[in-house]
């Protein structure tokens, strides 16, 4: 690559293609310097260091998730988004498996409320309120849907269900059928915990351990 015009877009650019090549935790400023063939000196007056490299990815990855996200919910509700959304995380892991793993940086509190992942909240949110979830069931159900799409496209990613059938694509649609229907029928909040550790009899309805 030509060593002119270089600028921190364009560094953060060549790193998210690095970090798809080689993986996240692979990208440092020593490793672009070498992708640009110049010294590692000459890029600090563009970017802090491997910290911030890296972090400059990981808001560059929740920036292209966040508008993929936006387009693929337009005009959609209920189960047709919540597979749209489903489906942007998964093709954008696919495509992008490096900049996938910036996007799960954890940022600090000023950097994260300026990125692009409160859009991704927003999203999720406006997805949930078309099944009639208000708080605190919506933040449940925010973490509920984060916990299942990044940890199967995670053990997917990783060869966790390579070896065994059906395929994931049939796995995949299951997952989003049995999620809409839980939200459909989301447990009222005196159910939410009902498992007994002991032979006892039931614990009445009125009781707070459900």
């Amino acid at each position: 690559m030509a060593r002119v015009g270089l600028t921190p877009e364009r560094l953060t650019q060549a790193g998210a293609e690095l970090a798809d090549e080689v993986g996240f935790d692979q990208v440092t400023v020593s490793a672009l310097a070498r992708r640009f063939d110049v010294k590692v000196a000459s890029l600090y007056s563009h970017v802090k260091n491997s910290q911030d490299l890296r972090t400059r990815i990981a808001l560059l990855a929740l920036t292209e998730l966040a508008d993929r996200a936006a387009d693929a919910l337009a005009g959609r509700a209920g189960k047709e988004a919540l597979a749209a959304l489903g489906d942007v995380y998964r093709d954008y892991a696919r495509e992008h498996p490096g900049r996938y793993a910036a996007a799960q940086l954890r940022l600090d509190p000023q950097t994260a409320a300026a990125s692009a992942g409160v859009r991704h909240a927003q999203m999720t949110r406006a997805l949930l309120r078309g099944y009639d979830l208000t708080e605190p069931d919506q933040t449940h159900a925010v973490r509920l849907l984060g916990s299942v799409f990044h940890g199967y496209v995670s053990l997917e990613m990783g060869g966790g269900f390579s070896h065994s059938a059906p395929d994931t694509d049939v796995t995949w649609a299951r997952i989003l059928d049995a999620l809409d229907t839980l939200l459909r029928n989301w447990p009222a909040p005196e159910r939410a915990h009902t498992h007994s550790t002991s032979s006892s009899s039931p614990a009445p309805p009125t009781d707070p351990r459900g």
